[in-house]
C-alpha cells in the first residue's frame, strides 16, 4: 500500500508511507512536519514503521523526522551526500524560518543501495541530484513507483537556486533516470498530485525547462 499524507512545513509537502499490505510492516518517506499526524496514522491503522527515508535534507521534507525517530525507534536514511544538509540550518534552508533543523544518527546511502523487508518488499535507492546534491529516487520495480521528491513534478521540476542545486544534473537526472523508468511508473513527488513517466515524457516533449 502506498499512502500519501499531506503535511504542512510553512507550505504543504507531499509525506508517504509505505507500506507491506501482508504485514504492515513498512517505511515513511518524507516526514516533513506535523509528527502527531503522521504517527496517528501509523497508530490507527496499527502499522510498524521499520525506516524513515529521505528523498533530500530540505527542511520541509526532514522536519518531523525527530520526533517520530523517538517515538518509533526507527532508523533514518538518506543518500550519502546528504551530509551538509542534515548538519547546517542554511543549507537545509530551515534558517530562513526559525527552525534551526539538524539531524543526527542519520545513515548514509550509496546509490544503488536496497532497502528491503523482505525479497516481495523492497525499494532501491537510484541517486537523483540536480535539486539538491542529495536527491534520492526510491524506487519499488514490482508497485511501478518511484517517490522522488523535489527531482520532478506534475508537469514541473524541481528549483536549482539553492545550496547543491545544479541545473544540468537535474536535466541529466531526469532524462537519463527518470525517463530510463518504465512508461507506466507512477512518479510520487513531494509537492504535486502524482503523474507518470509516460506522461511527463509527453509533456518534457513539448515544454523545454532547460533553455
Amino acid at each position: 500500500m502506498i499512502l500519501l499524507a499531506e503535511v504542512s512545513a510553512i507550505f504543504p509537502v507531499n509525506a508517504y508511507f509505505f507500506v507491506d499490505d501482508s504485514s504492515g510492516r513498512g517505511f515513511l518517506i518524507d516526514p516533513g512536519a506535523q509528527a502527531d499526524k503522521l504517527l496517528k496514522i501509523v497508530d490507527e491503522r496499527g502499522w510498524t514503521i521499520e525506516k524513515i527515508l529521505l528523498t533530500h535534507g530540505h527542511f520541509d521534507h526532514i522536519g518531523a523526522v525527530e520526533k517520530i525517530r523517538r517515538e518509533l525507534k526507527v532508523p533514518v536514511f538518506m543518500h550519502k551526500n546528504g551530509v551538509q544538509y542534515v548538519k547546517s540550518p542554511r543549507w537545509n534552508l530551515s534558517d530562513q524560518f526559525g527552525l534551526d533543523i539538524v539531524l543526527d544518527d542519520v545513515n548514509f546511502l550509496d546509490d544503488g543501495a536496497k532497502l528491503a523487508l523482505s525479497d516481495d518488499f523492497s525499494l532501491t535507492l537510484i541517486a537523483a541530484p540536480g535539486h539538491t546534491t542529495d536527491g534520492a529516487i526510491y524506487y519499488s520495480a514490482k508497485n511501478s513507483a518511484a517517490f522522488v521528491g523535489d527531482t520532478i513534478f506534475r508537469a514541473s521540476i524541481g528549483r536549482t537556486d539553492f545550496y547543491g542545486g545544479n541545473p544540468a544534473e537535474l536535466h541529466d537526472t531526469i532524462t537519463e533516470k527518470v525517463f530510463a523508468l518504465p512508461d507506466d511508473t507512477v512518479l510520487l513527488s513531494g509537492h504535486s498530485e502524482p503523474t507518470t513517466v509516460a506522461d511527463e515524457k509527453y509533456f518534457f516533449s513539448r515544454v523545454n525547462f532547460f533553455d
